[in-house]
């Protein structure tokens, strides 16, 4: 359990900050640009909430938030051993299935696409496509992280997986599609 006494620590005025193992980094390293880019990516789910009714699609964000809190700790443990255990929080490959078994699901009641599609639609899909890009974002960031450093495999996918559902669940929010905004290639030359 996290208990958060005081929310300043004067810790890192200097420009770096703690990770998991006590260690310090540049608040610039590419670590922490990654993790910031996970909690961006959190955020903005967070926000598309906000314009989302359906049930279903709200549980499964909502679930998705608290697993990429764990995603951030993944990243904030450096280290070659990917095994989760008390002391480590790693995403695990059961997280990815889950976040592959939700996209199959999602999709099987959409017509396949015929155009790519422009980001917009609903209010709640236009809030998830924007989440849908600052998840690219941090999937980035975290290759670019293991191209410096080890970092666990399986965080890398879920970001991917995490991206491809969002999609999933514009179109979804879109009436299935429907109201899908279609991209015309050409059309103002």
């Amino acid at each position: 359990m996290v208990r958060l006494n005081r929310i300043y620590t004067r810790t890192g005025d200097a420009g770096s900050s703690g990770l998991a193992d006590g260690s310090r980094l540049s608040k610039a390293d590419a670590r922490f640009a990654a993790i910031g880019d996970v909690d961006e990516a959190n955020s903005a789910i967070g926000l598309a909430l906000r314009s989302i009714e359906d049930a279903d699609v709200r549980d499964t964000l909502t679930r998705i938030q608290n697993d990429l809190f764990d995603l951030g700790a993944d990243l904030a443990t450096p280290g070659e051993d990917f095994t989760a255990t008390d002391g480590a929080l790693r995403i695990v490959a059961a997280q990815v299935a889950w976040l592959e078994a939700r996209i199959d699901a999602a999709n099987a009641a959409l017509a396949p696409l015929t155009s790519f599609i422009l980001p917009g639609g609903s209010a709640g899909a236009s809030a998830l496509h924007l989440a849908r890009a600052v998840t690219r974002r941090a999937e980035r960031s975290g290759v670019a992280l293991a191209r410096a450093a080890p970092v666990n495999p399986q965080a890398l996918a879920y970001l991917n997986r995490l991206s491809d559902l969002l999609f999933v669940f514009c179109r979804t929010l879109n009436r299935n599609g429907a109201d899908d905004v279609l991209w015309v290639p050409g059309a103002n030359r």
